[in-house]
């Protein structure tokens, strides 16, 4: 079986119906809570049932945007940045054996980068992290209060 895009790709692409333009840049979305609001960029501590600590989405916010080639040079070293000042904030608070970056765009065609702290104890140790990123039963939720201490710590430690 062949597999082709979905048919409304170049209008997604585009940013016909973008979810991350619409929702403006909100203090929580979809339960995640944003822990930086950068010059072209908002970083999401997420929750639910992922289960891996840190693991945090940052959004482009200057405007739809399906690549990072897209963006001029000025535009992609400030995005890059800020990828950057949000992942070693992760790095000092969750002390991860690895970090894993990923810039998809392949089910919400808007440039955003998913940070996935890597442990010595997750799931699959020296394996990609796509499965990480998936609800599974048997991981444990990161229980509220922790995640509420954490971005609590990640933005004071990103206010600096």
């Amino acid at each position: 079986m062949i597999r082709t895009w979905d048919e409304d790709w170049d209008e997604r692409k585009a940013g016909k119906g973008c979810p991350m333009c619409s929702e403006g840049r909100p203090d929580e979305t979809y339960g995640n809570a944003r822990i930086f609001a950068g010059r072209v960029s908002d970083a999401y501590l997420v929750r639910g049932d992922i289960g891996q600590p840190g693991y945090t989405i940052v959004i482009w916010r200057g405007g739809h945007i399906a690549d990072l080639t897209e963006l001029s040079d000025p535009d992609a070293t400030t995005y890059l940045r800020e990828v950057l000042k949000v992942a070693r904030a992760l790095e000092a608070h969750y002390r991860p054996a690895k970090l894993n970056f990923e810039m998809l765009g392949n089910t919400v065609p808007h440039l955003h980068t998913h940070i996935v702290p890597r442990y010595v104890t997750d799931d699959s140790p020296g394996q990609p992290a796509k499965g990480l990123m998936q609800p599974d039963p048997h991981r444990k939720p990161v229980p509220d209060d922790v995640f509420h201490r954490d971005v609590a710590g990640l933005r004071v430690a990103l206010s600096r």
